[in-house]
């Protein structure tokens, strides 16, 4: 054997470890490569029945958005009438004003007639009642001063 033999015997003895060498974390990665392997195949398998399920929320929310929409053309459709009622209760309200407008000014000038007529007469006969207890006090005194100089 000669020294080219001998240092290709030990470029191959330590080609031979540093195969050895790097097989081992080879190996490594190749169980950590499998387990993210079925780690991704385990979701994968349980991602398909959650996007079922989501897809069915999804369905059964539009179905309600869709009864909610009808419940709110429902709704506005009863708020239009009630706005009709609304404006009808205004012209209502706007008549009965008008009315006792009319029917104020019609009753109070010939109810301040009849009041100003009462007060006139009641102060007539109470200056005719002042009259005759003035006619009666004077009749009296009269008669005291004809009977004071007797």
């Amino acid at each position: 054997m000669d020294a080219g033999e001998i240092a290709g015997l030990i470029a191959a003895g330590a080609f031979l470890m540093l195969v050895v060498v790097l097989a081992v974390p080879l190996l490594k990665l190749g169980r950590t490569v499998d387990a993210a392997t079925r780690a991704i195949n385990d979701v994968t398998d349980r991602t398909g029945p959650l996007l079922t399920d989501v897809n069915e929320t999804v369905k059964g929310v539009n179905v309600a958005l869709g009864q909610v929409q009808v419940s709110l053309d429902g709704v506005n459709v009863q708020l239009g009438k009630v706005d009709t009622i609304t404006e009808h209760a205004a012209h209502v309200t706007a008549n009965v004003a008008n009315l006792s407008t009319v029917v104020a000014a019609a009753a109070a000038n010939p109810l301040v007639k009849v009041a100003s007529f009462g007060y006139g007469l009641r102060k007539t006969v109470q200056a005719r009642r002042n009259a005759d207890e003035a006619r009666e006090v004077r009749e009296t005194m009269k008669q005291r001063r004809k009977a004071a100089r007797r």
